[in-house]
């Protein structure tokens, strides 16, 4: 049984909070890549970012929907939501974009639990980590690469 440290690639490239949004999208462009780790100043994941949270910042804002009754203002959609969005659309950095939420696997994990992973959550690479240190990192071209041996 295949297990992740057989396919994952082992030389990842990372990125750290502070990483300005045109060094990613060079990043991106350079080494033909769509999902980076976000890592902190000690190498631990603490995050992921892909093209699709560039690509959000060209998208058109959707100010949410408010009632007014008599000097109350309702928001019928979170404003928290709102909030989150416009940060995305105006970020300058990395640290601006990212998402917290990384669905990682370990080295010993089976090949399936990633693609289980992959086709669940619709993420495009799941990271390999050991502690919270980045070993590898599986993309779906790794994954169609074990179907032909």
């Amino acid at each position: 049984m295949l297990k992740a440290k057989d396919i994952m690639t082992k030389e990842v490239i990372t990125v750290r909070r502070d990483t300005t949004v045109r060094d990613l999208a060079q990043l991106f462009a350079q080494h033909r890549i769509s999902t980076v780790p976000v890592v902190d100043e000690g190498g631990l994941l603490v995050g992921i970012v892909s093209e699709s949270d560039l690509i959000e910042q060209d998208k058109n804002l959707h100010i949410p929907t408010v009632v007014s009754i008599f000097d109350w203002v309702i928001y019928l959609e979170s404003d928290k939501r709102f909030e989150k969005e416009l940060q995305k659309m105006t970020g300058q950095t990395v640290g601006e974009i990212y998402a917290e939420e990384v669905f990682s696997v370990g080295p010993e994990s089976p090949v399936s639990e990633v693609a289980d992973i992959m086709t669940s959550k619709r993420i495009q690479a799941v990271p390999v980590v050991e502690g919270r240190r980045v070993v590898g990192i599986i993309g779906r071209i790794d994954m169609v690469k074990t179907m032909i041996g």
